[in-house]
């Protein structure tokens, strides 16, 4: 299968690198306006450079592309290969706003063409453990789901010339761009407790959140570094979200999920807590096997201390759907459920109240 990649930043080469380990896919071409960081990451990766995506899906007629522009490109990027009838997978969040996220929905929808999402927590081995718990029943009925990620950013991350931290690109902070990923992880475990919520539906029902730039520069950060929201989830239990880049040094994210008949939790790759009320065979190896001295697929410090391996399982699995001609389980609308968590979470820290969430 031929790949293209639109956009080439610092997640343009974790895509290369992620692509290359699956047998089958050739990385063909990517694109980017600048020719010398064009031309260079086309030596890098042995693929061809263009300066504009429409052009280069023409030319190349790739069998799938993958959208790793900045985050408030992406739709203008995915309408591209949508347009030319071409399966296109996106970088989180989809988009920056519910609005942009629907027009690339439906605009996918039209044309029949698969549209998939990035979200690579979801391909976590030890996260993966816990989402099948939660759909066996284990936790009985779920009292608390909290995501917690306390790291750190320089003042050079939201430095001039950079896109992170500005409304337009990044479309919020810390909780849209890096903590994202546990509001996904939290609404996909949460979910798979409500075995009768509609497929399409936000298993949190409500959020009220606060907002601050406490470590960088307010006058010249356009969005938060530091955000606590608490959550109402739709089969009644409660949720927590703690998102900072304001943090140093920076310290591993967490993931907590219970009820009456269990814990788990996560500090980051190792499962710090397995406990049910009725211990079944497989619990001591799951213990040992995700128990270990915790590693790390995320940067609390560093945004490119990324292990990319969560990525080739993510494109994988959406690959599989393209050539088996299905919908990708990790769909546009399932790509859609984190991005309308936070932006309820910045309507409420707007209104000062509390804030349903949208859903399709």
């Amino acid at each position: 299968m031929r790949a293209v990649i639109i956009g080439i930043g610092a997640i343009a080469r974790l895509h290369a690198r992620a692509l290359a380990d699956i047998p089958g896919v050739e990385l063909v071409a990517a694109c980017c306006r600048t020719e010398e960081k064009g031309r260079a990451f086309a030596a890098e990766f042995g693929c061809a450079w263009h300066a504009d995506a429409a052009r280069m899906i023409r030319r190349e007629r790739p069998d799938f592309v993958t959208v790793a522009t900045p985050s408030g490109a992406h739709l203008d990027a995915a309408l591209a290969a949508i347009r030319r009838g071409v399966p296109v997978i996106c970088e989180k969040p989809l988009e920056i706003t519910l609005k942009r996220i629907d027009r690339m929905i439906a605009a996918a929808a039209r044309r029949g063409v698969p549209l998939g999402a990035i979200f690579p927590q979801r391909f976590n081995p030890v996260v993966r453990t816990v989402h099948a718990a939660a759909a066996a029943g284990r936790f009985g009925q779920l009292a608390i789901a909290a995501s917690y990620v306390p790291w750190w950013r320089d003042d050079a991350y939201y430095g001039p010339g950079r896109w992170q931290g500005t409304k337009d690109l990044d479309g919020g902070g810390a909780l849209m761009n890096q903590a994202i990923h546990g509001v996904d992880a939290l609404q996909w475990i949460a979910g798979a407790t409500m075995p009768d919520l509609p497929p399409a539906e936000n298993p949190v029902e409500s959020v009220m959140a606060f907002t601050a730039v406490r470590a960088h520069d307010a006058e010249r950060l356009e969005v938060e570094d530091s955000c606590v929201a608490v959550l109402r989830l739709r089969n009644g239990g409660l949720g927590q979200l703690l998102a900072a880049t304001s943090l140093y040094p920076g310290s591993l994210r967490r993931l907590l999920v219970g009820g009456r008949d269990g814990t788990a939790e996560i500090l980051e790759e190792q499962l710090v807590s397995w406990r049910f009320r009725g211990e079944q065979a497989d619990d001591d190896e799951i213990r040992e096997r995700h128990g270990g001295t915790s590693g790390t697929s995320g940067g609390a410090a560093d945004p490119m201390a990324i292990n990319y391996a969560c990525h080739t399982r993510n494109f994988e699995d959406f690959l599989a759907a393209v050539r088996e001609g299905r919908r990708p389980p990790l769909d546009g609308l399932e790509g859609r459920k984190a991005v309308a968590i936070v932006e309820a979470c910045y309507k409420s820290e707007r209104t000062g109240r509390p804030v349903r969430v949208n859903d399709p």
